[in-house]
């Protein structure tokens, strides 16, 4: 072989070497929070249970000093279970998993635990629906009518303040777009990093 044969053979064994030493796994253990940023919306009394999620890392991943998943990278999931507010019973219910995540134009298969909101009580509201208008029908019973007339009063007061809270639904649990979720992987994770 020639000198300039040799020398071009060296070179391309070096670049392929450096290509070769760019590429390597990265693993993601267990446990790893991944800061995921909505794309669209998702609300307990709107979104169904299978209902694709779509999202966003907020942040990139970094596994021993070096960035394994960017931010930015897709994240796509499901909904898990979505439940409405009842009128007198039951908190809204919304649960979300991802199950695809992809990076460096790989895809890759994670498994997270479930994000879960419960939506609060309203049970202090409620009380008090009932019982200002229970108090003021007490009260105007009282001057019109006396002690009966508190009674009737604070009966016909109550009623209504009940009417209200019965047909009324509690809160429901929503997620705007952007909405950051913290979920975390259930299982480790192999990324190839370039």
């Amino acid at each position: 072989m020639t000198k300039t044969r040799l020398s071009a053979l060296a070179v391309l064994l070096s670049a392929s070497t450096l290509i070769a030493a760019a590429d390597r796994e990265v693993t993601l253990p267990t446990g790893t929070l991944l800061r995921v940023r909505l794309d669209h919306s998702v609300a307990s009394d709107v979104s169904r249970p299978e209902d694709a999620v779509h999202a966003r890392l907020a942040n990139a991943v970094v596994i021993e000093g070096r960035t394994a998943v960017p931010a930015g990278s897709e994240v796509v999931g499901l909904v898990t279970q979505a439940a409405p507010s009842g009128k007198v019973k039951g908190r809204a219910r919304l649960g979300v998993r991802f199950d695809s995540l992809v990076a460096g134009g790989e895809r890759y298969r994670i498994q997270t635990r479930p994000w879960v909101r419960v939506a609060p009580t309203t049970k202090k509201k409620d009380a008090a629906t009932i019982g200002i208008p229970a108090t003021g029908g007490a009260i105007v019973g009282g001057v019109l009518g006396g002690k009966k007339g508190a009674a009737i009063g604070a009966t016909a007061g109550g009623g209504a303040g009940t009417a209200v809270v019965l047909s009324t639904s509690g809160q429901e649990v929503r997620l705007g777009r952007g909405a950051v979720l913290l979920v975390r992987l259930t299982d480790p994770l192999t990324v190839r990093v370039r």
